[in-house]
């Protein structure tokens, strides 16, 4: 007897592992071939370079929704975030989102949907000339 009951309920894994263990590898062959190789000579792979601050770009899995998955990506030097959503009906990844935070961090009180990084950077300049002019008229 052979059949779909000898299974005993063992299912595929489900794709979004196939697509992050994709991104792994891609990651190690990039290691692998850039000038110096794979040097073990240097630091501890858990020790912090002498620089303060992580730099680079990170990749990381999470959940969009019930059911929906992708990867997360954050280049701190850039200063972007974006996200690929995977898409299991086309079986592709599908850009969901990209954003830069350049300007974001200079916000001190704001929460508002669907803000373009160009109207943050014009309140930016707003509070900065008003901060700029609150500070010349307290002058005596």
């Amino acid at each position: 007897m052979s059949g779909a009951g000898e299974r005993l309920g063992r299912r595929a894994p489900h794709p979004v592992f196939w697509v992050i263990a994709g991104l792994l590898g891609v990651i190690a062959i990039s290691t692998a071939t850039r000038p110096g190789g794979l040097r073990m000579d240097g630091l501890a792979f858990a020790q912090l370079p002498p620089s303060a601050g992580a730099r680079g770009v990170f990749a990381f899995s999470g959940q969009f929704s019930k059911g929906n998955y992708g990867v997360f990506m954050v280049d701190t030097d850039a200063m972007t975030i974006w996200a690929y959503e995977y898409l299991p009906q086309k079986g592709c990844l599908r850009l969901a989102a990209a954003r830069t935070w350049r300007y974001d961090r200079y916000l001190e009180n704001h929460n508002i949907c669907d803000l373009p990084p160009e109207a943050v950077e014009r309140m930016v300049e707003e509070q900065r000339q008003y901060r700029l002019q609150a500070s010349e008229a307290a002058l005596p």
